[in-house]
């Protein structure tokens, strides 16, 4: 296992005027103490206050400091994959711009990281927020996202996160997806190679959050995506085609009967179950055809741009090509 030489702290701030300055000077106090080299990635995501201003002060005065502007806010997934595409870190860890993070907790994520482990996320055994509005939807959420993917950790929510570079750049992150970042990892390391530590977590202080209980609807959306993402993305026909296949002889049987009839010199033109029937094979068709489609899709994706449906950990007396 490599050694960590250099680590990097991707942060994604919008609207923390009052809380980046603070941050800086925790971040600073607890990377200097650290062996290793280190670069801080601040991710402005289309800030409207002093923010930007602020992280460009910061950023002049401080080498280690890098400083991303959005042009405009595309959200935290995004911003979160900017920081890590300019990461050049053995490591990179992601934190919150809100001060509810704490720095001092970054040392016990590189011991871990140290121990062999690839994705060390962050555990808010205490959590400091309201619990009807954030903590119930995120407790339901994380038991059903563990449950569905196979990776099973208390709080997919916490943002302070330590991953091994030459995996977590592997992972290409989309929509808003950033939360579900262990178990996207899980498709490019063992399960075994992701482990969980309880972390502080602080009250807000300063500004405002950015999230109510609404999102819990699209964690929910997105939690289905990524159990077909992990169980079909090589193999959409079995999803599509099982599903269509039902749809396909759920339809087929009532309509043969109704054929028989026919045959007898019944009329069933009149008859609900024949509109029934029609639109169970019709749909059971369009299914199949759609695992077809995806199928097609999936190749191109892995051929265009010459992916590979597999990861390898270690080649042992092969030549890099």
């Amino acid at each position: 296992m490599d050694s960590i030489k250099k680590i990097s702290v991707v942060i994604p701030v919008f609207n923390e005027e009052e809380n980046v300055p603070i941050l800086y000077d925790k971040l600073k106090e607890v990377l200097e103490k650290l062996s290793y080299d280190y670069e801080i990635i601040f991710v402005d995501d289309g800030s409207t206050d002093r923010t930007g201003e602020l992280l460009e002060k910061i950023a002049s005065t401080d080498k280690k400091v890098k400083v991303i502007e959005f042009a405009r806010n595309f959200g935290q997934t995004p911003a979160m994959m900017a920081g890590m595409d300019y990461a050049t870190g053995d490591v990179i860890v992601t934190m919150d711009g809100d001060l509810q993070n704490d720095p001092e907790d970054i040392p016990r994520l590189l011991e871990k990281i140290e121990e062999g482990y690839d994705v060390v996320s962050g555990w808010r055994k205490h959590r400091q927020d309201a619990a009807i509005s954030r903590k119930l939807p995120s407790k339901i959420a994380n038991w059903l996202i563990g449950k569905i993917t196979g990776v099973k950790i208390h709080d997919y929510g916490c943002t302070l996160k330590a991953y091994r570079s030459n995996v977590i750049k592997k992972v290409r992150l989309y929509g808003e997806l950033h939360r579900f970042i262990p178990a996207l990892a899980s498709t490019v390391t063992s399960v075994s190679k992701i482990i969980e530590i309880p972390v502080k977590h602080h009250p807000r202080i300063y500004g405002k959050s950015k999230y109510g209980i609404s999102r819990t609807f699209k964690v929910l959306a997105d939690l289905f995506f990524i159990w077909f993402l992990k169980k079909f993305m090589q193999k959409p026909i079995h999803f599509f085609g099982i599903f269509g296949l039902f749809l396909f002889l759920v339809g087929l049987i009532p309509f043969l009967y109704l054929i028989g009839l026919k045959l007898t010199g019944h009329s069933i033109g009149g008859r609900p179950l024949l509109i029934i029937s029609v639109l169970f094979i019709l749909s059971g068709i369009q299914m199949f055809t759609t695992g077809i489609i995806s199928e097609i899709l999936m190749r191109i994706y892995f051929e265009a741009q010459d992916k590979k449906p597999y990861v390898v950990g270690r080649a042992i007396n092969v030549e890099e090509e």
